[in-house]
């Protein structure tokens, strides 16, 4: 026999909420929820504008142990919510709303999008994009909101032990400073992108004439750095930089003379007594 079809205007059955069903193995999980979805996004930037961009998000809450499931559909309900502009302040709302929307102790969003910035070449003036790998990510736990913020950011470094043996000329390398760094207040991602390209060799810029070719290839042998100089030198501005708590700096240098990456990694709480930042914090 068919089953009978509601009448309009008839309220609905009810549908049963297996998530919200009890679990019986007392098996708490760390974290739950999406992965790897994309959206569009507005990002504000420090020359006074937004960039529209799209975004890769991974949102997360914990589950306790006697809950059997979360409700998917509600990680994509917040990202639809907060489709207007996407900055620190408003991101660390969205950890709040998402931990509380869950009905969770302890919520986890990770943020990654291509991120521009409009460069001046250093002597011609000629002005061109350049692109960059950023990320927001964050944790709200019982209350309390930490944020991060990450860049990759290219630039140039030439070897000082090849400048010093060679009779002339130096090899040189693309490098990929990536800072990761642990916000107490508002900071710009040109913040930190400023200091990975001031410590650098040189910086690299999406459109040169020849005049500013000569100025970058002399800059460059003028200063050279090891992949050590560089995060050290980065690490020294980090320290100086009151709204940064902890920080991880690396560089890789895509050697020109090798077959094999140069690399090296400083990482560095400033609340703790040792330096290291614990490995509960985020590893990204």
């Amino acid at each position: 026999m068919n089953a009978a079809i509601p009448a309009p205007g008839a309220s609905p059955t009810a549908i049963e909420d297996v998530q919200g069903h009890a679990d019986t193995r007392r098996i708490p999980i760390n974290k739950v929820g999406i992965k790897d979805i994309y959206h569009p996004v507005r990002v504000k930037d420090r020359a006074g504008g937004e960039q529209r961009t799209i975004a890769n998000f991974n949102m997360y809450v914990n589950l306790p142990h006697d809950f059997k499931g979360t409700h998917m559909s509600r990680f994509v309900d917040i990202l639809n919510r907060h489709e207007r502009e996407i900055s620190v302040d408003s991101f660390t709302q969205m950890l709040g709303e998402m931990t509380e929307y869950l009905d969770a102790s302890a919520g986890h969003i990770e943020m990654s999008f291509p991120y521009f910035v409009m460069k001046k070449a250093p002597v011609s003036g000629v002005e061109s994009l350049m692109d960059y790998k950023a990320a927001i990510f964050g944790e709200h736990r019982n209350g309390r909101t930490e944020v991060w913020l990450k860049v990759v950011v290219a630039a140039t470094s030439l070897c000082p032990c090849s400048k010093a043996i060679s009779s002339y000329g130096a090899h040189n390398q693309r490098s990929h400073i990536t800072i990761t760094a642990k916000i107490t207040e508002h900071l710009w991602l040109e913040d930190l992108i400023d200091i990975a390209e001031r410590e650098a060799s040189c910086e690299v810029y999406g459109m040169l004439k020849r005049v500013d070719e000569k100025y970058v290839t002399e800059r460059a042998y003028d200063n050279p750095k090891f992949v050590e100089d560089i995060v050290r030198d980065v690490a020294v501005a980090l320290n100086r930089e009151p709204r940064i708590a902890a920080y991880v700096v690396e560089a890789e240098n895509f050697e020109s003379i090798h077959n094999h990456s140069a690399y090296a990694m400083i990482e560095h709480d400033k609340s703790d007594a040792a330096g290291r930042i614990p490995r509960a914090e985020p590893d990204r």
